[in-house]
């Protein structure tokens, strides 16, 4: 295993990021890349002559100078191996939180603890697609951006097809307190998986992808405890109902949002 270090003094953004990922993409040769973006370096792992890959760097016109080519027997590098890590971390986080939610909002009668384990279950499935996109080429990274966000639409249709009939059926008044700690908990494990996930400092589409599912969360937690209240204070089911609907709104909108990233 070679592994060649560029300095690469126009590329300070993630698009430069992509357009190189893009165009050495074809290069069966190359294990993996490794993008220092703040330093502007490119380190590259591969197998055979670094000439050819050269090439295809400058043709990009990003001011590219080869500093060193070296053996080693490194495998995957640092920042895509913390990836994983925390990616790892935050799946079952999530999925652990998908089973309490669902387990506790049919106990409780909430739809709104029921759809917030809904989207904990997506963004399970989220973290376990970006699981298999770590070191891929830009272009597999938006599929599996693509394949989350239409995963999540899935979801907030069904969520609101479940809160229609709800509004229009009979239902009982939710348990107000288990909607609230159930969802303090959460909130706390969303708040933990948001700060490690913002300890990678990635611009690439899977990992923007997780940070957009976790901060919805975020945002569903605090309504789930705001409706609890209102349960309370009312003596209502409506309450649970409203902040179902409106957790699939937030659903609604990530999705589009990973589309659009997908196919930028």
């Amino acid at each position: 295993m070679n592994k060649s270090i560029f300095q690469i003094t126009q590329m300070d953004c993630a698009s430069e990021e992509q357009m190189i990922r893009m165009k050495l993409e074809p290069f069966s040769d190359i294990k993996q890349l490794d993008f220092d973006l703040p330093n502007r370096k490119l380190v590259v792992y591969h197998l055979g002559e670094i000439h050819p890959i050269q090439r295809a760097i400058h043709q990009l016109n990003l001011n590219d100078h080869l500093l060193e080519t070296i053996e080693t027997e490194e495998v995957l590098p640092k920042q895509e191996a913390t990836q994983q890590t925390i990616l790892g971390w935050v799946l079952g986080i999530n999925f652990g939180f998908f089973l309490l939610e669902m387990t506790y909002g049919w106990l409780a009668n909430s739809m709104g603890l029921i759809a917030d384990s809904l989207d904990m279950l997506a963004d399970a499935i989220v973290y376990g697609l970006s699981l298999w996109a770590v070191g891929a080429a830009v272009s597999r990274k938006k599929r599996i951006a693509g394949i989350s966000g239409y995963f999540q639409m899935t979801l907030a249709v069904l969520g609101f097809i479940e809160v229609i009939r709800r509004f229009v059926g009979y239902g009982e008044i939710p348990g107000f307190q288990t909607m609230i700690i159930v969802s303090v908990l959460a909130l706390i494990g969303n708040g933990v998986s948001l700060y490690l996930i913002y300890k990678t400092k990635s611009e690439e589409a899977h990992m923007k992808a997780s940070w957009i599912f976790t901060s919805n969360d975020i945002i569903v937690n605090l309504g789930v405890i705001v409706a609890g209240a209102l349960v309370y204070a009312t003596s209502s089911r409506y309450p649970d109902l409203i902040i179902g609907s409106i957790v699939f709104l937030v659903v609604t909108r990530g999705a589009i949002r990973i589309l659009k990233l997908s196919k930028s």
